[in-house]
């Protein structure tokens, strides 16, 4: 652990290729580094992580606390009163990810991570981010049903506990993001921060009708939409088979012929998916396998979501 600790130090891991960073160990070892290289690269912390609502005014009783006095009061009024608050409580967060079987799957898989792999471990830097700012952070794994939930906790052993079960994680066979987003309903009782990692290849009007309702009650939602380079436009031989790993379903053609219209084709579900979550009041931010984690980092906590 020593040698892998020193190269850690040695270079910003969450800049470097991400299937590079992931050959040096285990997730621990290289969500640290992509977390200490992407706070070392931030001017200031992200965001402040306590969250409090304020109540009302309090005159002042002996064994308050100073820090809650109200200084501007007391120069208009000559009088102590402290502020209450309805709650004092870190942010509480949820870390959505869809295990489906089209999450399994790379262009290059000899040099570039699976979506699922670069997701998983995205996931845990998020986690990690999150949990050092003392904010309370679970899981839910889905695939066509929920396959695990991790209630959110704020305590030293929950970054170890999402570490596991992200690392035992198999992919499924359908998806069923709708179901999986109302459990964050029962486990988010209060307003929070949702973040929903996937590939998005469903239908979307049920899952966008789920983001929805968490951002109408309240909570921040931030959608990750992961892709492969290879998804984004068609390449390929002079003719190729193309299957989709859920269904089974299969299709051969030539890619030079269909190129332009299956890049039109992204662009527009792209478009679709960004243009309907800005009219939600939900964050969207595209990311590819070969992004940085620093970079995808940045873009989640800082250009897509007023945590900055």
């Amino acid at each position: 652990m020593a040698v892998a600790g020193s190269s850690l130090a040695a270079s910003r891991l969450d800049l470097l290729d991400p299937a590079e960073v992931a050959r040096l160990g285990g997730m621990e070892v290289v969500t640290e580094g992509i977390v200490e290289g992407f706070l070392a690269g931030l001017h200031r912390s992200p965001r402040r992580g306590f969250s409090v609502e304020f109540a009302e005014h309090r005159m002042y009783q002996a064994g308050d606390e100073p820090r809650y006095l109200d200084w501007r009061l007391l120069a208009r009024s000559d009088r102590l009163y402290v502020k209450q608050y309805e709650e004092e409580t870190n942010l509480r967060a949820m870390l959505v990810l869809d295990a489906s079987r089209s999450m399994d799957w790379s262009g290059t898989p000899d040099t570039r991570l699976t979506k699922l792999a670069y997701a998983s471990r995205l996931a845990a830097a998020l986690a990690l981010v999150l949990l050092r700012q003392r904010d309370a952070t679970g899981l839910l794994v889905f695939d066509e049903t929920v396959r695990s939930i991790t209630p959110p906790r704020a305590r030293h052993t929950q970054w170890h506990a999402l570490l596991r079960e992200l690392g035992r994680i198999e992919p499924g066979r359908g998806t069923a993001a709708e179901g999986a987003l109302r459990r964050v309903v029962e486990r988010l009782r209060r307003r929070g921060l949702v973040v929903f990692i996937s590939d998005l290849l469903f239908d979307p009007p049920l899952t966008l009708k789920a983001l929805r309702y968490l951002s109408s009650r309240g909570h921040q939602v931030l959608v990750i939409h992961v892709m492969d380079p290879d998804e984004v436009s068609l390449r390929g031989p002079a003719e190729a088979r193309y299957e989709d790993p859920e269904t089974g379903e299969a299709v051969v053609l030539r890619p030079a012929d269909f190129a332009g219209a299956y890049a039109r084709t992204v662009e527009r579900a792209v478009g679709e998916w960004r243009t309907a979550s800005r009219r939600a009041g939900i964050a969207y931010e595209r990311v590819t396998t070969d992004t940085p984690f620093g970079h995808a980092l940045r873009q989640a906590l800082v250009r897509s979501t007023s945590l900055a």
